[in-house]
C-alpha cells in the first residue's frame, strides 16, 4: 500500500491542557480499520513535538495501535483561497507610496516657487542706473504668494491623505501579525499527519495525543459579594495566549501549573559493594552493518549522474504570514568517531569506520556529536537499550553546536557510545545520494527540518508577551506544587498571539468584611476583605476584578492562598468611617533618689460610624519595643498583641490591636497608653520625648 492510497481519517481537536508553557493536545478520528491496518490521521499542527506523539484506540472494539509515527504532507492548496489580510496590506502599501510621491511632488513644486524672486540684468561699468518700476515688483510678489497659497492648500490635502492611508496601514499590519496562524500563506499547503498501523477490524476511534509549544496563561479572578453578607463568588478566569499553528475552537480547556518540558527520567542508585573495585558492564547496545553493505550501491552508481531535477524549495512558502524564516543552517560535518583519535587497526578504528566514521582523522582535530533531539522526553540509556532492533546499529553523527573534548590518548577497549547513538528512535538511515561513508548507515538525525523549526521559533514568541496588569506566571504563584483547572464550558482560542480570557469556573469562598486603620501614620479608615479559601486546590496569585452591589470597585492584586488559608485584601478607603487621635506625652522622675525618667505616653482614638450597617474596625497602634534589659515598658490599656488570637498576618514587633464592633450611627472611644522607664544615666537631656 503506497502513501497515496493509506486511508485518511479526519480528525477533530476534543481536549487541550494548557501547561506553563506550552499544551498538550488530544485529537479524536473514528472510521473502519482498512485491511491493511495503515490509517493517516489529518489535521496536525506543524509545530508539534514528534518525540510526543501517542495513540490509543477509544472503547472495547478489540483494536489496538501498534505503531505510530509523524509524517509531512505537502500538496498544492487552493489558488482561489481568499487572503484578504495579506491582499489588504500589499494594497495599502502602494497607497501609501503613491500618496508619498505625491506629497514630495507638491513640496518640489513649493521649493521652485519660493525660489522665484526679481533678478536685475547685469550692468556694466559705463551704464547707469536703472529705474525698476515698484509695480512689477508688486505684481511678481502677489503671483508668488498666489501660488504659493495653493500649493499649500493642495500640499495639506497630500499629508492628510498620507496620514490617513499610514494610519490604515499600520492597522492592516497589526491585524496581520494577530491573524491566526491556522491556515498557511502560501500555494502550498504542508501538513503533519500520524501515520498509525492497526491491529484489528471493524469501526474504530482513535486518540491522538500531542504536544505543542506556544501556549502561556496567568490567572485572573472576579469578586462579587454585597456588603453585610459573609459569602461571595469568585470567578476563576484565565487569559491565554497561544500561537501553535491550529484554532482551538469548541474544545474543552483545562489549566495545569507544571512544567510540560520537565524532565521524566527516572534517577538511578547504583549498588555499593565491598571488595575489589569492578568496572561497569560497557553496554551491549549495537552491532556490525551486514556485509556487502558498500556492494549494494553498486547497480546505482553504475547507472551513471542523475538528471538535476531538483524544483525550487517550498520552505519558505509554507510558513505563515509575517517575516520570512532565516536561510538554512549549512549541513553539519561529516560524523568523525566517539572522541578519541581513531588509530588504524584498532577496536575503536574499526568501529568508527564500520558505523559510520569515515576516514580516519588526526588526533588533533576536533570532534562533534548530534544530540538529535530538544525538549520532549529525554534519550534512553544505554543499559535501557540492552537489546537492540534488529538490522539497526548505533553510528556516529556531526553534531551542530557541541564539540566534544579529544583525550589525550586512544581509548583502548570496545567503544563506548552514548545516549545519542542508543537512541534508535532518532536514528536516520541515510540515503545512496551521501557520501561513502555515510550511505546505507544510521546517524542521530535532526530533531526538526527547517520550516518546522521556524514553526516552533514563531509558536515560542508568545512567552515573551507582556502580562496583564497584576498577573504573575503559573510556575512562579504555584510553588513547588502543581495544580489543575478544569474550565466548565469549551472556549474558542484562535492562533494568534494575543491574550483571550477564559471562564474556568466559580470558587466557593468565605468573606468577611473589616475596617482598618492605623491613625499614627494615617487617620484614614480602610475598607479590606477577608477571603478564606475553602477548596482543596491553591488560589493562584493574580489579578481580581472587585465588585461591590453589582458595581465595580476596582481591580486588586490576590496572592496565592493555600488551601485552607486566608488573606486580606484592600479595597481602598471608607469615608463613611471617620478616625481621629490624640497623644499626650508627660515626663517625670521616679525612684528613691529620682534615678530613673518615666515617659508616660497617653493614646486617645475616636471612631465614629456613618454607615447603616454595623461594622467592625481594627485599630493598630505601635508600642516600643527595647532590649536593654534594665530599660521598662509598662503598657496601660486592653489592646492586645496580635497571634494571640490566631491572628494570621504577620506583623512588626510591638504592634497593639483593638477590635471595635461599632454599630450603624454610633461611635466608640478608645484610650491607652504606656510608660517608658529609663535609668537616670541613659536618658538624654531634652531628647526624650516621643510623637
Amino acid at each position: 500500500m503506497t502513501a497515496g492510497t493509506v486511508p485518511r481519517w479526519a480528525s477533530a481537536l476534543d481536549t487541550v491542557v494548557v501547561y506553563a508553557q506550552g499544551a498538550l493536545c488530544r485529537r479524536l478520528a473514528r472510521g473502519t480499520v482498512p485491511a491493511g491496518g495503515r490509517i493517516r490521521v489529518t489535521g496536525l499542527p506543524r509545530s508539534l513535538d514528534p518525540d510526543s506523539l501517542r495513540a490509543r484506540v477509544v472503547g472495547t472494539s478489540g483494536v489496538r495501535v501498534t505503531e505510530a509515527r509523524v509524517e509531512v504532507e505537502a500538496g498544492p492548496e487552493d489558488t482561489d483561497r481568499p487572503d484578504t489580510l495579506l491582499r489588504e496590506v500589499e494594497r495599502l502599501r502602494d497607497d501609501c507610496a503613491a500618496a508619498q510621491g505625491r506629497r514630495n511632488r507638491q513640496l518640489t513644486l513649493i521649493e521652485e516657487i519660493s525660489a522665484v524672486r526679481p533678478v536685475p540684468p547685469s550692468r556694466k561699468r559705463d551704464d547707469p542706473h536703472r529705474r525698476t518700476p515698484v509695480d512689477v515688483w508688486l505684481e511678481l510678489s502677489d503671483f508668488v504668494d498666489e501660488r504659493l497659497t495653493g500649493l499649500h492648500s493642495k500640499l495639506r490635502e497630500l499629508e492628510e491623505e498620507l496620514r490617513r492611508v499610514e494610519h490604515e496601514l499600520t492597522v492592516a499590519v497589526d491585524r496581520l501579525s494577530r491573524a491566526s496562524t491556522d491556515a498557511p500563506a502560501a500555494h502550498v499547503a504542508t501538513s503533519f499527519g500520524a501515520v498509525l498501523t492497526l491491529d484489528g477490524t471493524g469501526e474504530a476511534e482513535v486518540e491522538v495525543e500531542y504536544g505543542v509549544p506556544g501556549a502561556v496563561w496567568v490567572p485572573a479572578y472576579r469578586l462579587t459579594y454585597r456588603q453585610g453578607e459573609d459569602a461571595g463568588r469568585l470567578l476563576l478566569r484565565a487569559s491565554v495566549a497561544q500561537r501553535t499553528g491550529e484554532d482551538w475552537t469548541g474544545v474543552r480547556i483545562a489549566l495545569a501549573t507544571a512544567d510540560l518540558r520537565r524532565r521524566t527520567d527516572l534517577p538511578r542508585l547504583r549498588s555499593a559493594r565491598i571488595g575489589r573495585s569492578q568496572p561497569a558492564p560497557a553496554p551491549s547496545g549495537w552491532r556490525a552493518h551486514p556485509a556487502g553493505l558498500n556492494g549494494l550501491f553498486a547497480g546505482y552508481d553504475g547507472a551513471g549522474p542523475r538528471p538535476d531535477t531538483a524544483a525550487p524549495s517550498l520552505a519558505g512558502a509554507a510558513v505563515p504570514a509575517g517575516p520570512l524564516p532565516p536561510p538554512p543552517l549549512p549541513p553539519p560535518p561529516a560524523p568523525v568517531g566517539y572522541g578519541g583519535p581513531q588509530v588504524p587497526g584498532g577496536a575503536e578504528g574499526a568501529f568508527s569506520q564500520a558505523f559510520g566514521g569515515g576516514d580516519p582523522v588526526a588526533p588533533s582535530e576536533p570532534r562533534t556529536r548530534v544530540r538529535p533531539r530538544t525538549g520532549g522526553r529525554p534519550a534512553a540509556a544505554p543499559a535501557a537499550l540492552a537489546s537492540p532492533a534488529p538490522g539497526r546499529a548505533p553510528s556516529t553523527g556531526a553534531s551542530a553546536g557541541r564539540t566534544a573534548p579529544v583525550p589525550p590518548a586512544p581509548t583502548t577497549g570496545p567503544p563506548q557510545p552514548d545516549g545519542a547513538e542508543l537512541d534508535y528512535a532518532a536514528l536516520v538511515l541515510c540515503g545512496p545520494d551521501e557520501p561513502d561513508g555515510r550511505r546505507g548507515r544510521l546517524f542521530p538525525g535532526s530533531a526538526f527540518d527547517p520550516v518546522t523549526a521556524e514553526y516552533r521559533r514563531r509558536a515560542e514568541t508568545v512567552a515573551a508577551l507582556p502580562l496583564p496588569g497584576h498577573a504573575v506566571r503559573p510556575r512562579e504563584s504555584a510553588g513547588s506544587f502543581d495544580h489543575r483547572f478544569d474550565a466548565a464550558a469549551p472556549a474558542d482560542i484562535p492562533s494568534d498571539g494575543t491574550w483571550h480570557t477564559v471562564t474556568v469556573g466559580e470558587i466557593p469562598v468565605g468573606l468577611r468584611t473589616e475596617y482598618l486603620c492605623v491613625p499614627s501614620v494615617e487617620q484614614t479608615v480602610y475598607t479590606t476583605l477577608m477571603l478564606s479559601n475553602a477548596t482543596g486546590q491553591a488560589l493562584l496569585a493574580g489579578p481580581v476584578e472587585v465588585t461591590v452591589d453589582e458595581e465595580f470597585l476596582l481591580t486588586a492584586s490576590l496572592p496565592t492562598l493555600a488551601p485552607g488559608g486566608e488573606c486580606r485584601v484592600g479595597l481602598g478607603p471608607a469615608e463613611a468611617i471617620g478616625v481621629t487621635r490624640r497623644t499626650n506625652v508627660h515626663e517625670s522622675t521616679a525612684g528613691l533618689r529620682n534615678n530613673t525618667t518615666v515617659l508616660d505616653h497617653r493614646v486617645h482614638v475616636e471612631l465614629a460610624n456613618r454607615l447603616t450597617v454595623p461594622v467592625l474596625v481594627e485599630v493598630r497602634e505601635r508600642v516600643p519595643v527595647t532590649s536593654e534589659s534594665d530599660i521598662r515598658i509598662e503598657e496601660q490599656a486592653d489592646w492586645t498583641a496580635p497571634g494571640n488570637d490566631g491572628e494570621p498576618e504577620r506583623h512588626t514587633p510591638g504592634t497593639r490591636l483593638w477590635r471595635v464592633e461599632l454599630p450603624a450611627g454610633g461611635t466608640a472611644a478608645l484610650d491607652g497608653g504606656y510608660e517608658i522607664r529609663i535609668p537616670a544615666g541613659k536618658a538624654l537631656t531634652g531628647g526624650n520625648r516621643r510623637s
